[in-house]
């Protein structure tokens, strides 16, 4: 069985083990090889060592884009030291009831006079994700 063949049939597997990342990875692969079967002068064909060359490749790609990703990730702990303090969950929670009653929100409706208060008063204390989350929740 050559490894087009071994590797259709680990989708199969993949399939029925609902494993997510490797359906994805391998159906990538299988991509990349159908791509190489067609391609001009092929004749619709992959050899073993064509296809390893073609996995190779993506090794490389994945781990040339994950250094690329942990790079990016020091950057932004760097960039961190300098923000503020992000508010605690329950600290957050606090300062949105404070602003509720300030501007007596009484249901969902009032979320937008809330939020526009609210980002104003905690700009660079929280994300506004979770400004937003605590918000619905608070008046949901």
């Amino acid at each position: 069985m050559d490894l087009f063949d071994v590797i259709s049939n680990d989708i199969k597997e993949a399939m029925k083990a609902k494993d997510k990342v490797k359906l994805e990875t391998l159906r990538n692969v299988k991509k990349f090889f159908l791509e190489a079967k067609t391609a001009p002068g092929a004749n619709d064909t992959l050899t073993d060592d064509a296809a390893l060359k073609i996995m190779q490749k993506l090794v490389k790609q994945g781990k040339d884009s994950a250094s690329v990703y942990e790079a990016e990730l020091a950057q932004v702990a760097v960039l961190e030291a300098y923000l503020p303090k992000q508010m605690s969950n329950e600290e957050l929670e606090a300062a949105l009831k404070e602003i509720i009653a300030e501007v007596g929100a009484a249901g969902p409706q009032d979320m937008g006079k809330v939020m526009g208060v609210a980002t104003k008063k905690l700009a660079g204390k929280a994300e506004g994700r979770a400004i937003s989350a605590k918000v619905k929740e608070l008046l949901g």
